[in-house]
């Protein structure tokens, strides 16, 4: 394996965990709500239960949308186009690639 494919397969393992526990987290926020009559309208702690599933549902759609990101990288490294910038064609600076794996553009172009 290459640099950027350990690179891209230790994120996306790290991001498959975080899609995992995010998912279990979101689950048992939802059960707990579930055998609560709490109307999130009225009841102030119904308010900290809907934004707390609302705040996990958008973490756990980043996490999603980051790892089709890396999929995407994955393709690229495969079709040679992996590190070079989709604006300009330059390479990507190795520092940006190692802060953000998924990059497809270089730092001028982020």
């Amino acid at each position: 394996m290459t640099a950027p494919e350990e690179l891209l397969c230790r994120a996306r393992a790290e991001t498959r965990e975080q899609i995992a526990a995010l998912t279990a987290d979101y689950a048992s926020v939802v059960e707990a709500s579930r055998g609560s009559n709490a109307d999130d309208e009225h009841d102030p702690e119904g308010q900290t239960i809907g934004f707390e599933r609302a705040q996990l549902a958008s973490v756990l759609d980043q996490a999603r949308t980051r790892l089709a990101e890396l999929d995407a990288a994955v393709s690229r490294v495969a079709d040679g186009s992996y590190g070079r910038c989709e604006v300009c064609g330059a390479p990507i600076g190795e520092a940006r690639l190692q802060a953000r794996p998924a990059a497809r553009t270089c730092i001028a172009h982020a």
